[in-house]
């Protein structure tokens, strides 16, 4: 058993791209359970998404492995400001970033930015994403389908183009998939698709930067409490989020970062090109 909570959750909705900081139950991060061990001392990770859900998790526990970290997100400042104060807790340094990622010269100055302040770049992890719910075709505007794609696909590839010229050997990439890349959702067509491509992508950058000593891989997540949920679903459906899988719950942020951490130290060092599946139960092949 687990003291996790349980469905069916409160029936809520929040306008996008939504706030941790109103989600009811408050998502754990990891903000009292985490307990870092130095395996990323020294080291420097950008985090798009980093304000909140499954980024803040990760930012949280970076930190407390001894990463310097910085925190890219659209405009959720609170939740931003939030999050960087944990990683200061932890004794590191945070440095945000706010702008869209759709955005080819915002990438950009993502990452000038942060070899502006620490000179260097060795962990990157993709997970600023978009989706919204659709029950059909006709329900998807053009400018939609566009955002999804330019978020979740194009931000990804414009962030590691340029950071890659300033990663050394050993640096890590990590992508975050989902569930949905191997089970596609009728209902998030778009999302789904992207998904798809964010698995065949980082298996691509795997074998591609290999002889520069660059590993790429990917997370899958399942049901994931974070404030995509409430501000991109109806309420009816975040009541039960997470009922399908086996586990019969949905997840929590915090029990996706272990795997960041893993793939982002040096303990991974010959794992590229993988995806690992953190689904509460659902087999990824």
């Amino acid at each position: 058993m687990t003291d996790r909570p349980q469905n069916p959750q409160q029936a809520q909705q929040q306008e996008w791209p939504g706030s941790f900081l109103r989600m009811d139950p408050v998502p754990d991060h990891g903000e009292t359970s985490y307990q870092g061990s130095g395996r990323l001392k020294g080291k420097t990770a950008i985090i798009t998404g980093g304000d909140s859900g499954i980024g803040r998790a990760v930012a949280i526990a970076y930190a407390r492995e001894g990463a310097n970290v910085v925190i890219s997100y659209l405009d959720e400042h609170e939740d931003a400001r939030d999050t960087a104060q944990w990683v200061e807790k932890a004794g590191q340094q945070a440095l945000l970033i706010a702008g869209d990622v759709t955005e080819a010269e915002h990438c950009r100055s993502i990452v000038a930015q942060t070899v502006e302040r620490f000179g260097k770049i060795d962990i990157v992890v993709n997970n600023a994403a978009f989706q919204m719910t659709r029950s059909s075709l006709e329900e998807i505007g053009d400018d939609e389908f566009d955002r999804t794609m330019k978020t979740n696909l194009y931000a990804m590839f414009y962030i590691c183009k340029a950071a890659v010229p300033h990663m050394p050997s050993g640096g890590s990439i990590i992508n975050t998939a989902s569930i949905n890349a191997d089970q596609p959702k009728p209902k998030l067509i778009a999302y789904s698709a992207t998904k798809a491509a964010i698995v065949n992508f980082s298996g691509s950058l795997a074998a591609l930067l290999a002889e520069k000593g660059i590993r790429a891989n990917a997370v899958a997540p399942g049901p994931i409490w974070t404030p995509l949920i409430p501000a991109t679903m109806p309420p009816e459906q975040v009541e039960s989020f997470g009922s399908e899988v086996p586990l019969q719950r949905m997840g929590q942020p915090a029990e996706l970062a272990p795997a960041y951490v893993m793939l982002a130290s040096d303990e991974s060092s010959y794992m590229s090109g993988a995806t690992i599946a953190v689904t509460g139960g659902v087999a990824v092949i």
